[in-house]
């Protein structure tokens, strides 16, 4: 197992030109796994050069997100986030078989097809291996229902494959270190693909 050390921070920088990826976690824990392992990707994806920033869907005014109060400024503001960001990394733990709620009530919330022509990156994290079709039975038909047309295959994050440290540092399973080196890859070459579309 190796140890990476790693945050889940508000905003990573590359160079001035890089696209935006926006991460969004829809953990309802302060500290969590979900979070521990969306600030590993996060922070690999900066390093490939792009700006990254990171939303935790359990910081969000409460009422309005249920309410799908999209005129709230704060709620407003994601909503521009996620139209702004040339891909985003969506990471949920996984709870009785299904996907979480804060995640659910973000999803909500954004414009019906708000992901259309950006490149996803679903992540999971969870307590059984029972749970590993959750990205592709409940959630990806989600994501395709908002226009999700490029959606890289979602990694799922088995508990007992990740060790979290005080200090928020990581330590990774090599079984899952691969998997999620490799989701990266693919998906921050979907990125380049797309950049060039619209170039």
């Amino acid at each position: 197992m190796r140890r990476t050390d790693v945050a889940a921070p508000a905003l990573q920088s590359g160079h001035a030109a890089a696209p935006e990826v926006l991460t969004i976690v829809g953990s309802p824990s302060r500290t969590s796994l979900t979070a521990s392992v969306a600030g590993y990707v996060t922070g690999r994806v900066a390093g490939q050069g792009f700006h990254t920033r990171t939303t935790a869907a359990r910081e969000l005014p409460p009422a309005a997100l249920l309410a799908g109060d999209a005129a709230h400024p704060v709620i407003g503001s994601v909503v521009a986030a996620v139209e702004r960001a040339a891909g985003l990394v969506i990471a949920t733990p996984i709870y009785q078989g299904a996907y979480s709620g804060l995640l659910k009530s973000l999803l909500d919330v954004l414009p019906r097809h708000a992901l259309q022509g950006k490149p996803i990156l679903p992540l999971a994290t969870g307590g059984s291996m029972a749970h590993v079709l959750v990205l592709d039975y409940a959630l990806r038909p989600v994501l395709v229902a908002m226009g999700a047309d490029h959606i890289v295959r979602g990694v799922f994050v088995h508990q007992r494959l990740v060790t979290v440290g005080r200090d928020g540092g990581i330590t990774l399973d090599p079984d899952i270190e691969g998997p999620l080196e490799r989701a990266v890859e693919v998906f921050t070459a979907a990125l380049d693909v797309e950049g060039a579309r619209s170039a």
